[in-house]
């Protein structure tokens, strides 16, 4: 079986896919991603003192904000009715890291992948302009996709 682009038509243009005929599901999708950073920066992060403020939860609402923009970012995407998002942080001292973990949930036509991945990007990236004062070398890294259920292809996990 090939498989083909959804978002290329019949002449190879790029269009948005009619969803119209599918049948609305539960769907779900998590997606993780971490930004490294210098032990000055984590450890301001970690206690809270980072001059910008409370670091964390300015990304969180960061996160939860792009994921119900994320069909004005991206441009084929279907505006989604998002019935919950979560964005969880997880600190890992010895790396210096912040892990970020979404999970979108939708009742619709279409999946909620790209809201996942577009709340941990803006999440990270949202981490990264609160933190520059101190640390401009932190990397953003391992940005994918976890698992999604739901849909006709129903659940997938990564490996």
């Amino acid at each position: 079986m090939t498989k083909k682009f959804s978002h290329i038509n019949k002449e190879g243009d790029a269009h948005m896919v009619d969803v119209g005929d599918k049948t609305a599901t539960d769907r779900q999708a998590t997606a993780q991603g971490c930004i490294s950073m210098s032990a000055e920066a984590f450890d301001l992060l970690a206690a809270g003192s980072h001059k910008k403020g409370d670091v964390l939860s300015v990304a969180r609402i960061a996160g939860i904000m792009a994921a119900k923009r994320t069909a004005d970012l991206i441009p084929l995407c279907h505006t989604l009715p998002l019935s919950k998002v979560d964005v969880l942080f997880e600190l890992n001292e010895a790396k210096q890291q912040v892990i970020c973990q979404t999970t979108v949930r939708c009742h619709a036509r279409t999946g909620v992948e790209m809201e996942a991945l577009t709340a941990v990007q803006i999440a990270l990236l949202t981490i990264y302009d609160m933190c520059k004062a101190v640390d401009k070398s932190m990397v953003i890294d391992g940005v994918r996709l976890l698992k999604k259920t739901g849909g006709k292809s129903g659940g997938w996990r990564a490996s």
